[in-house]
């Protein structure tokens, strides 16, 4: 079960802001889900930037979930966004972070991921003692799972390809995690209530991408393999 616990009040918390672009909104000028998740990467990268911490470890996002706030609303184009983070909890090789997105003091969006420390070779890794040392007091001791349900393609999907192109891929060598979320929009447009993008594996150069959907669920395969599954409310 997917938690958006409230921060503890202690601890390292970082905001930053953002305001909605041209290239972050739809037609009807809500912010995009690609739109969030890159603010969601963005604001997460500067935070460690600013912690301090160094580390030969990349961390990748396996899961991802965001739900509109009680009474909140998705973002608008040229709308300034303050958006908060801290760590929600631990696991002994992931770590979950929390983010929230406002606007003029008024809580829109809420965001929780689950994201995983991997060594330069690509293998996972125990998280170090120097994250505990800034991150820690703001966990109060919370634990979370780490694990991830199997996926299971609906029998009544319909079928689309989805072709990958150069700008989708990071410095990891994978498809990055907001193009992922451009491939969701194909089928999941905002506003919906709620959504969750969970990383089965990784999806690479060459690798023919095909999405599976029905309504409130879609798979991203590859050779009948699920590489990524959502899960979606209006």
């Amino acid at each position: 079960m997917i938690e958006f616990v409230a921060p503890s009040g202690r601890g390292r918390q970082f905001s930053g802001q953002f305001r909605v672009r041209l290239g972050d909104a739809d037609e009807s000028g809500i912010l995009r889900l690609d739109g969030v998740a890159r603010v969601l990467q963005d604001v997460a990268t500067d935070d460690w930037e600013e912690s301090g911490l160094e580390s030969t470890d990349t961390w990748v996002v396996r899961r991802t979930a965001v739900r509109v706030a009680d009474g909140g609303r998705w973002p608008r184009y040229t709308e300034l966004l303050t958006v908060t983070t801290w760590c929600g909890g631990v696991g002994a090789a992931w770590a979950e972070r929390r983010t929230n997105i406002s606007s003029h003091g008024e809580l829109l969006v809420e965001a929780v991921a689950l994201w995983v420390p991997v060594d330069p070779s690509g293998h996972p890794v125990r998280i170090k003692p120097a994250f505990y040392e800034v991150y820690g007091e703001a966990l109060q001791g919370r634990k979370v799972s780490g694990r991830v349900p199997a996926p299971e393609v609906d029998g009544g999907a319909q079928y689309r390809t989805w072709p990958l192109r150069r700008s989708d891929f990071d410095i990891v060598g994978h498809v990055n995690n907001a193009a992922v979320w451009q491939a969701v929009t194909e089928v999941v447009t905002t506003p919906v209530s709620s959504v969750s993008v969970t990383h089965h594996g990784a999806i690479e150069r060459g690798h023919d991408v095909v999405i599976a959907y029905v309504p409130d669920s879609l798979w991203l395969l590859v050779d009948d393999q699920v590489r990524v599954s959502v899960q979606y409310a209006e």
